[in-house]
């Protein structure tokens, strides 16, 4: 056990060593801090690589600084291969009560568990320690697959938990780390890279290439093949890389099919049902579905995809038609979800309306297109918001040099201000 208890040591803050914190996520730190102070689980989910392991450092470091002791802050990273020996929330349960016997911490102990959906049967530590009510204690997990909530977890966790979907980096947050100026050029180069956090410390494409080639075949390989025993690895891969390619544009499980059928491929509607099934479950796409604007209803059938970041398709697959105005659409719909809006692709009267966005009592709609370039484009796009007949916002965003003037109602904003725009 000793040994056990001098890794811990290494990665935790009374260790005496002192861990990288990275970039600092105020949009995330802030939010989260503010939940501090109760019995709530708090669950940071999203994708591999997106930064959870640097949030909850941030997290823990952030206590401290307000004042809690190191020593009654519990931190394991399972993703490391040094705690390969938490197979089961036994281990888990064990190196705590070692923990505690060795640092004997006074008062509340905050728990920091990252990649928890590695450790079999972690959800029978989490709830015994988040319902212990003699003992003080507050828990925060992180994992990197939605199922993580699901099901018959969620009702045993049900009401004592709250979930933080993190994202890759933001524009905002992309200039403020690059140190360029807001605008257009600096725009495009966010789009044409990505915002997953390693890609900044990567100097060369073809080094960024590697990673993220590398990253894509982890999640597939970790994530889904192995966890759901896939018996059609290629196909897996394949039906992937038809999601990045087609995203921003409707198609349905039957499009899909169809596709692979017409090469030669044998596969079944529940087959590519359940592979993208697995895919959206580990962040790396995400299925916007259609809604009726007048009926305010969802329409089956049809749904658009987006990839969870662009350095997939900017570093892997480039020789594929994929335009600036799709790229641009799904940095619209990655920062409406950043933004906490439910988003839905709207169609009204025959009209497609690019996004349906919802938080609360606060309704947008949003037409994105890469530049207002002639009459004709501006008529196209302002059209579908022109017959929606209720007063919600209407806005267009575009990667145009100057705003244009408002017109019927309908607000035109610059892709790099629309942040401020749907706060």
């Amino acid at each position: 056990m000793d040994e056990y208890f001098e890794l811990l040591k290494t990665y935790n803050l009374w260790g005496g060593n002192t861990p990288q914190m990275g970039f600092i996520r105020h949009q995330y730190t802030d939010k989260m801090l503010a939940y501090i102070g109760n019995r709530l689980i708090k669950v940071l989910s999203g994708q591999r690589r997106v930064g959870k392991s640097y949030l909850l450092r941030q997290l823990a470091s952030a206590i401290v600084n307000g004042g809690v002791d190191k020593k009654n802050t519990f931190f394991v990273n399972r993703e490391l291969t040094d705690f390969d020996f938490l197979k089961t929330y036994k281990d888990l349960e064990a190196l705590f009560k070692l923990y505690k016997e060795r640092v004997k911490p006074e008062g509340k102990i905050y728990l920091f568990i990252d990649e928890i959906q590695n450790i079999e049967g972690w959800e029978h530590f989490v709830n015994s320690y988040s319902q212990d009510f003699i003992n003080e204690y507050e828990l925060f997990i992180s994992g990197s697959n939605s199922n993580l909530l699901s099901g018959e977890l969620a009702t045993l966790l049900s009401g004592r938990y709250v979930n933080f979907e993190i994202f890759p980096f933001s524009y905002a947050e992309y200039a403020e780390l690059t140190g360029k100026e807001l605008g257009r050029t600096s725009y495009i180069d966010y789009m044409e890279s990505g915002g997953l956090p390693e890609l900044f410390h990567l100097p060369l494409p073809e080094i960024r290439r590697n990673y993220i080639a590398a990253l894509k075949d982890t999640v597939l390989l970790r994530d889904i093949i192995q966890r759901h025993a896939i018996k059609e690895a290629r196909l897996l891969e394949d039906i992937f890389v038809y999601i990045v390619n087609n995203a921003s544009n409707l198609f349905s499980i039957s499009n899909v099919v169809n596709y692979f059928k017409s090469r030669g491929r044998k596969t079944s509607y529940d087959t590519v049902a359940a592979y993208i099934r697995f895919i959206e479950q580990t962040y790396l796409i995400h299925r916007a579905e259609r809604y009726n604007i007048k009926g305010k209803e969802i329409i089956a059938g049809n749904s658009k995809y987006y990839v969870n970041d662009l350095s997939f398709n900017n570093y892997l697959y480039r020789g594929f038609a994929y335009g600036a105005g799709y790229k641009l659409e799904n940095l619209v719909y990655l920062e409406l979800l950043r933004a906490g809006y439910d988003v839905y692709v709207g169609s009204i009267k025959e009209k497609e309306v690019d996004f349906v966005a919802i938080r609360g009592d606060r309704t947008i709609y949003l037409q994105s297109t890469y530049l207002l370039v002639d009459p004709h484009t501006i008529e196209r796009e302002y059209s579908a918001l022109e017959a929606i007949e209720d007063n919600y916002e209407k806005i267009v965003v575009s990667l145009d040099d100057v705003a244009l003037p408002s017109k019927e109602g309908i607000r035109h904003v610059q892709a790099w201000d629309l942040t401020a725009a749907i706060q």
